[in-house]
């Protein structure tokens, strides 16, 4: 079977079922093979991809790793050590090393042929002669570019479901979707191949099979005696919603961030070639690879000893979690970036805090009058403190805290930013034992907590079996009493982990997720809160991520609150759809963003890099 060069999109003459089943055997044409029968045939990618990610093609090292891209070579169980490699397309490896000697050595553990260039060769080893078919994977992004597999990689999907232009292979704007073009003589160009996604352990996500090649020109540089055929543009999605629209299904396959799409036979084991799956290859920052954030889950029951907030159960809970913070990943692959394995996410079921924060000011942040005091309980021992005219919140909580900590308390001060209708910011008073547990802080067994005309003071209780009380426009850089409340009974002081905390629900209604970010200048930061409607209403609205993406661009606002709304956005305020066109998408500008704000060179990096691995090697 022949394909003539040139001719653009025309798909393989014979039938498709003798086509399936040429492909199935792996061998083209039985009746053109020369000088070999069809079973001696040995077909091989160009080893172009750099399975051990030292940075060079492995076709170029001098040491090769044992592989799949390798055909091993039985050693002679006789006398005859004899081996010749003839042409130029395949290298011989004795013990993972190019070998250009005749005789292989006594002792030599490993015999493998390695192909380095598209075409036809043959190897005569052992007194057996056999043919050598190697083709070359090449993969062409959307601007007829080749996308190097040692040194770039694929990319996640950032682009709704589109159609195919009449010419499937022409330039695109695409800026994700790869074509694979491949090279090899006519006889031993395949008429189907399969598109295989990998995972970073190497596993298999999804299968695109049989996926029919069409002739095309072959790229500069090529050799006469070559020809070339083109996958249409394949998409690397992350979830069966991108897999299964019907506008894309024939040419989508599902990958995970880290791991690998690879081009085979269909019935061989052996990959042509393929890429790793890693951030946009293309961005104001240069190629993203990959980043990993790290999260720290609370569960937080409605009450002491109850049920968690999800789930039904504790087992039902964890599950439900994990499997939230594994789509978040999913989405946000697409900017290179990951929450790491689900399975090593820190999660934890709780009970609601105890009382244990007195707040200085409450909400307002008013100076003192002057010969008022605060008065409170501490695992039952009252303490008082005098407060003098003039005396800020952020003074009054420090008199208080010394007082507590000499009653034999550990007290810690926490100052907010002031907000929309204060006069200053409050600052709380953190107490706990010196065992490290929140002590119980209560009000004077009578009167109130303060007696100053001017300065007010709160006990912050988490109460949520009638919902969290949530922030609005006017508190939101410092978060309500009970918020702050959970939220610093949670806090690892760690500013580098993100804390999610999950929440039966929230007071009032509408509000499934809220954030707290650094470019505020509140004490609250980097942490996020959502409640079971969140996790109800899944891959409708991701309230997850979109809420994770608040705070890895350290903004408050949604690109539709002053621009256009486009309801596809992951940052949309409002969409809710569960299709490919709902909110999942982001920008490569958003990617860029999230690693200034939050990448390894910010102030706070909340995303570290995570070099790749070899597949089933995760590091």
């Amino acid at each position: 079977m022949s394909l003539a060069r040139g001719e653009r999109g025309r798909p393989f003459g014979r039938a498709l079922v003798l086509g399936i089943v040429l492909a199935t055997a792996g061998q083209g044409s039985p009746e053109n093979l020369p000088a070999a029968q069809a079973d001696d045939r040995i077909v091989l990618g160009v080893d172009r991809d750099d399975d051990d990610v030292d940075g060079r093609p492995d076709a170029e090292q001098d040491v090769v790793a044992p592989s799949t891209d390798l055909f091993e070579l039985a050693l002679p169980k006789g006398k005859d050590r004899t081996i010749e490699v003839r042409g130029d397309v395949a290298r011989l490896l004795v013990d993972g090393r190019p070998f250009a000697g005749s005789v292989i050595p006594v002792g030599a553990k490993r015999v493998a042929l390695q192909a380095v260039r598209p075409g036809r060769g043959e190897v005569k080893a052992f007194g057996r002669t056999r043919t050598i078919a190697a083709i070359d994977v090449r993969p062409i992004d959307g601007q007829g570019r080749f996308v190097d597999p040692a040194r770039s990689h694929a990319s996640l999907e950032r682009t709704p479901p589109e159609r195919l232009p009449a010419d499937p292979y022409a330039k695109s704007t695409n800026p994700d979707a790869v074509r694979f073009v491949v090279v090899a003589t006519a006889d031993d160009l395949p008429p189907v191949v399969r598109v295989t996604g990998r995972a970073p352990s190497g596993a298999i996500v999804d299968r695109l099979e049989p996926l029919m090649l069409g002739a095309v020109p072959c790229p500069d540089g090529v050799g006469a005696s070559l020809a070339c055929a083109s996958t249409a543009p394949i998409r690397v999605v992350p979830d069966e919603i991108d897999r299964n629209h019907p506008t894309v299904r024939d040419r989508s396959v599902r990958a995970e961030l880290g791991g690998a799409v690879e081009v085979a036979l269909i019935s061989e084991p052996r990959k042509l070639g393929g890429l790793r799956v890693a951030g946009p290859r293309v961005s104001p920052l240069g190629p993203l690879v990959r980043y990993r954030g790290v999260l720290r889950v609370f569960l937080v029951r409605p009450r002491s000893g109850g049920p968690p907030p999800v789930g039904g159960d504790d087992a039902g809970a964890l599950a439900l979690a994990r499997a939230d913070v594994a789509q978040a990943s999913t989405l946000w692959g697409a900017c290179g970036v990951s929450f790491g394995p689900p399975a090593e996410t820190e999660i934890t079921i709780v009970d609601p805090p105890r009382p244990h924060l007195v707040a200085l000011g409450c909400d307002h942040g008013l100076p003192a009058a002057g010969g008022g005091k605060v008065r409170v309980r501490v695992d039952g021992r009252e303490i008082a403190v005098t407060l003098e005219k003039g005396t800020t919140p952020a003074g009054a909580a420090r008199v208080l805290a010394t007082a507590i900590a000499s009653s034999g308390f550990v007290a810690r001060v926490s100052d907010n930013a002031t907000i929309a209708a204060g006069a200053r910011g409050s600052s709380d008073v953190l107490v706990r034992r010196k065992s490290g547990e929140p002590a119980l802080v209560e009000p004077p067994a009578s009167g109130p907590v303060s007696t100053d005309a001017l300065l007010t003071a709160c006990i912050g209780r988490v109460e949520l079996e009638d919902g969290l009380q949530h922030f609005n426009d006017i508190d939101a850089i410092a978060g309500t009493v009970e918020e702050r409340a959970l939220i610093k009974a949670l806090d690892d002081g760690d500013p580098s982990t993100i804390e999610v905390i999950v929440v039966p629900n929230f007071a009032g209604s509408g509000r499934i997720g809220e954030s707290f970010i650094g470019a505020d200048g509140g004490a609250v930061r980097n942490v996020l809160i959502t409640d079971r409607a969140a996790l109800r209403a899944d891959r409708a609205s991701f309230a997850l991520a979109h809420e994770l993406g608040h705070v890895l661009l350290d903004d408050p606002g949604h690109p539709d609150d002053f621009g256009r709304d486009t309801p596809t956005r992951l940052m949309d305020a409002d969409a809710a759809n569960g299709t490919a066109f709902g909110p999942r998408r982001l920008l490569v500008d958003e990617c860029a963003r999230a690693l200034r704000q939050s990448g390894p060179t910010a102030a706070v990096p909340l995303l570290r890099p995570w070099p790749l691995s070899p597949l089933g090697k995760e590091r």
